[in-house]
């Protein structure tokens, strides 16, 4: 059933809309956790423009709107989302080399482009900067928002300049100098959406970027529980010698279930989902591996995930 402001939404679109809308579309296919209820209507720009232009007419008609990427490092409530979700995907990825500077290399990307399939780019033209990110799911965009990183190697690092979107759906330009970054997160823009980045990468060879890559992907798969439904890395790592996954194996929480999740027995900082999981299996989960770990450790672990339709 379409919510009662569809025609007016539909109306102020009109002139300007060319992309897809789906109405009260479940939103767990959507996501890397396979959980969530139903969106009032998920929408697939197809480009800036019309990012801006969709945000604006939303805000006219006080709408609430929440962007999504690839779905990963969020757990949707399973009672879904009221408003319009906007999703990044394959219509918003373009990506194109700008400016060559002696050994640097300016390259721009939307935000919608798959950060695995960028760093695959990237290599393939002999662009080295990025390696530390392959295999992390997601977009660019989420992976700015986030500050994604792996290996030691962190997104800030790599960033010349981001397009960022206000809430009144104006564009921002920002050099990285002018951005707070900080441990996954990008400090005060979290207002802001993130539509476009311009990457500074070095000149290297194919043959190194894809070995090193290749080499980090091969230590995820051994690491990681790759072939099973999950959020990435379920808790921000604290400050002090030991991570999160260490302090919850620590905690003997390795195979705690509750429903359908589970702490991996692979890497104890993922949840996954064995496939019956619920939004609120994963919520309980969470709290109680966070209160066992504040017991025997006496650290708070924070989330790195997002929560969406929760309030």
């Amino acid at each position: 059933m379409r919510p009662d402001w569809a025609p007016f939404f539909n109306d102020e679109m009109a002139d300007f809309w060319s992309g897809e809308v789906l109405w009260n579309a479940s939103i767990s296919s959507y996501t890397t956790f396979r959980v969530g209820g139903a969106a009032d209507a998920l929408v697939f720009p197809r480009g800036t423009k019309e990012v801006s232009q969709l945000i604006q007419g939303l805000r006219k008609m006080n709408i609430p709107w929440h962007i999504l990427g690839r779905g990963s490092n969020v757990v949707v409530s399973d009672k879904g989302i009221k408003g319009v979700v906007i999703v990044f995907g394959k219509n918003f990825s373009r990506c194109h080399i700008v400016k060559e500077d002696g050994d640097s290399v300016l390259v721009k990307v939307e935000a919608g482009h798959s950060l695995s399939g960028l760093v695959k780019w990237a290599a393939d033209q002999g662009l080295s900067g990025l390696e530390f990110a392959a295999g992390i799911p997601g977009t660019v965009g989420g992976a700015i928002v986030m500050n994604a990183g792996a290996w030691g190697g962190e997104i800030s690092e790599v960033v010349s300049a981001v397009d960022m979107m206000t809430e009144r759906g104006e564009i921002v330009t920002k050099k990285r100098k002018e951005i707070d970054f900080q441990y996954r997160s990008w400090g005060e823009e979290s207002s802001m959406v993130a539509v476009e980045c311009v990457f500074r990468l070095k000149k290297s060879t194919a043959a190194d970027s894809r070995g090193k890559c290749q080499e980090l992907l091969e230590q995820r798969k051994k690491n990681q529980p790759l072939n099973t439904p999950s959020g990435g890395s379920f808790f921000q790592n604290p400050a002090g010698s030991k991570s999160a996954g260490e302090l919850i194996e620590h905690a003997g929480l390795k195979g705690k279930r509750v429903g359908g999740a589970e702490v991996s027995h692979v890497h104890a900082n993922f949840i996954v989902n064995n496939g019956s999981a619920t939004a609120a299996d994963i919520i309980g989960l969470m709290h109680i591996v966070q209160q066992r770990v504040e017991e025997t450790s006496g650290v708070f672990l924070e989330p790195e995930v997002r929560f969406l339709g929760w309030e």
